[in-house]
């Protein structure tokens, strides 16, 4: 039987405009678009709500805190991925790029063992019990201060949707924490490091830089071409970070943290990508550049949640109010990622596309949602 659903009388998301009319969706794809208020039989009055695109996250932390919810606690693996699914759902996430740390330290004080393998075979078995909501891809980080980084890399292959794999280098006193004092407080809130741990933590990740960084970026862009995989860049904070990246062919930069950088990503075709919590809290909790400032400066091209899911569609709802286009706003997080990752069937309402869509409404400047459509089945 065919399955079919009408959004009708609702404000479409258009790519460039914002447009009264209707949907209607067969068997899980966009079959015909309408114009007008007219509410065909059967169909759900939308009653003018917006409709727009399901979102698309390309680098969110939230199944980690799923599989971790304290330090050292690992909650069974199962259970976290249905609870981190049925969460991005409920957000207007229907795609999303799990985030997984791949490159371990499993000697010394900062000692830390991998995981991600093991992990996205089990969400993989979920998905082939057909027990997601929402459509998975992985996005692998490359540690590159780390000793296992290669061997972890080797596990991995092209049929294991990779979408994304970026290089990661969290050496203390650049890029993100070019502010030692910002690092400081941060570990010593998250993890409870004391004065010598720091200490010992920052000279192990100095160390591991000096040893492996530089063959560890190498084999990180192998990686990235051998498993079909778009490659990022995070945390570029200089010009000449990111002709770096530009020559590995990046084309994608995660959270620059400075104008200087996010300017040179432009100048080099690169997408430049934010956190959504930045643009909601006005500013970076390290101290890095502000994203409502690279949005004003036309710098920004696409947000992700990060470490708050609900904030995505909060946040591109705020960018459209900040450039007086919420078709503009909006595309930040459906047709922008989607089309950075190469993903050309969903992220905007199109004919043929997947029928990965949201309602919503604004109340009190806040986009409340009310459903939420994954390939035509409401799964919020």
């Amino acid at each position: 039987m065919t399955e079919e659903l009408i959004l009708a009388n609702a404000t479409l998301v258009l790519p460039g405009e914002t447009r009264t009319g209707g949907v209607k969706v067969e068997n899980g794809e966009i079959v015909d678009i309408a114009e007008g208020t007219t509410v065909p039989t059967g169909a759900i009055d939308c009653d003018g709500d917006f409709v727009c695109p399901g979102l698309v996250e390309l680098h969110t932390d939230n199944l980690e805190r799923h599989i971790q919810p304290r330090p050292k606690v690992d909650w069974p693996h199962a259970a976290a991925i249905l609870a981190h699914d049925a969460e991005l759902a409920s957000t207007g996430i229907t795609t999303v790029f799990d985030a997984m740390r791949i490159g371990s330290i499993p000697n010394g004080a900062g000692r830390y063992l991998k995981y991600a393998r093991n992990l996205s075979r089990e969400l993989w078995e979920l998905r082939e019990q057909d027990a997601l909501k929402i459509s998975h891809f992985l996005h692998l980080r490359a540690e590159v201060c780390s000793e296992t980084l290669v061997d972890e890399l080797a596990e991995f292959e092209p049929s294991d949707r990779v979408g994304l794999v970026s290089l990661m280098d969290h050496t203390p006193g650049q890029r993100q924490f070019r502010d030692l004092s910002k690092l400081e407080t941060y570990m010593k809130g998250k993890h409870s490091m004391d004065d010598d741990t720091f200490m010992q933590h920052v000279a192990q990740l100095k160390g591991l830089r000096d040893r492996y960084g530089d063959q560890h970026e190498i084999e990180t862009v192998r990686a990235a071409h051998r498993l079909g995989s778009v490659l990022a860049s995070h945390d570029d904070t200089t010009t000449e970070q990111v002709e770096v990246s530009a020559g590995h062919g990046i084309r994608l930069a995660e959270f620059p943290t400075t104008v200087e950088a996010a300017r040179a990503c432009h100048d080099h075709h690169i997408k430049v990508m934010m956190g959504a919590p930045n643009v909601i809290r006005g500013g970076s909790h390290s101290g890095n550049v502000a994203a409502q400032e690279l949005a004003e400066l036309d710098l920004l091209d696409i947000l992700s949640s990060d470490y708050v899911p609900s904030a995505l569609l909060l946040a591109a709802v705020q960018l459209g109010q900040l450039w007086g286009d919420v078709a503009r706003g909006l595309g930040t997080v459906t047709h922008a990622p989607a089309k950075a990752v190469g993903l050309d069937d969903r992220g905007e309402i199109e004919i043929g596309r997947r029928a990965d869509l949201l309602r919503f409404r604004m109340r009190a400047d806040v986009p409340a949602l009310s459903a939420v459509w994954s390939r035509g089945q409401r799964v919020a």
